[in-house]
């Protein structure tokens, strides 16, 4: 019992996590509504762990939520008045200017984080942050390649979390590495066919 009560907001958060990966596979509008709810919760999680980037990045998140909701439902990309916005390929004008972004946000973030608190994780803790600020961009706009960025994200987040002893989140952050392989396959094919 005394397990739960230390992990509740881990497990929460985790089975909140699940649900949205689940969503963002079927491509579904669904998943900002489940991501406002553990981003929310999140922000308290990752304050008592230290994870100090993590927390602000997801009031990054609570606002693209929105925004992405908004775009899914009411962006540009729509034939008509019923059809959902589609999948579509990264535009390769942005990839430098994004990867100039990402090294940039990287460095500042790391700055902060070892110059103003006590993180012992800067380095990982403001990559995953400065791929996730395009990852969610990448995925508000619907582009197919935001698979990738979440791979990485994924990956390095999954050893930070069980590093900082957030188990749940961080087993969650492996499987999230599959579903993002096979969530890739399944956009690519539904882009191919439209």
């Amino acid at each position: 019992m005394e397990f739960l009560t230390n992990h509740w907001l881990d497990i929460v958060t985790t089975v909140l996590g699940l649900a949205y990966i689940l969503f963002e596979y079927r491509a579904s509008v669904w998943m900002w509504l489940v991501g406002f709810m553990m981003q929310s919760l999140g922000i308290v999680l990752y304050y008592q762990k230290g994870l100090y980037a993590d927390c602000g990045m997801e009031f990054y998140y609570l606002a693209m939520t929105v925004y992405g909701y908004w775009r899914w439902v009411h962006g540009s990309g729509r034939a008509n008045g019923d059809s959902p916005m589609p999948i579509r390929h990264f535009p390769k004008k942005l990839i430098l200017p994004w990867l100039g972004v990402i090294v940039v946000v990287w460095f500042v973030i790391y700055l902060i984080l070892a110059n103003f608190t006590n993180s012992n994780v800067p380095i990982a803790d403001s990559f995953t942050t400065a791929l996730s600020i395009i990852g969610i961009w990448a995925l508000a706009h619907k582009y197919l390649e935001q698979w990738f960025i979440w791979i990485a994200v994924d990956v390095v987040t999954c050893g930070l979390y069980f590093y900082k002893g957030i188990p749940f989140k961080a087993s969650l952050y492996a499987l999230y590495v599959i579903i993002a392989v096979f969530g890739y396959f399944k956009w690519r094919k539904i882009c191919e066919n439209k």
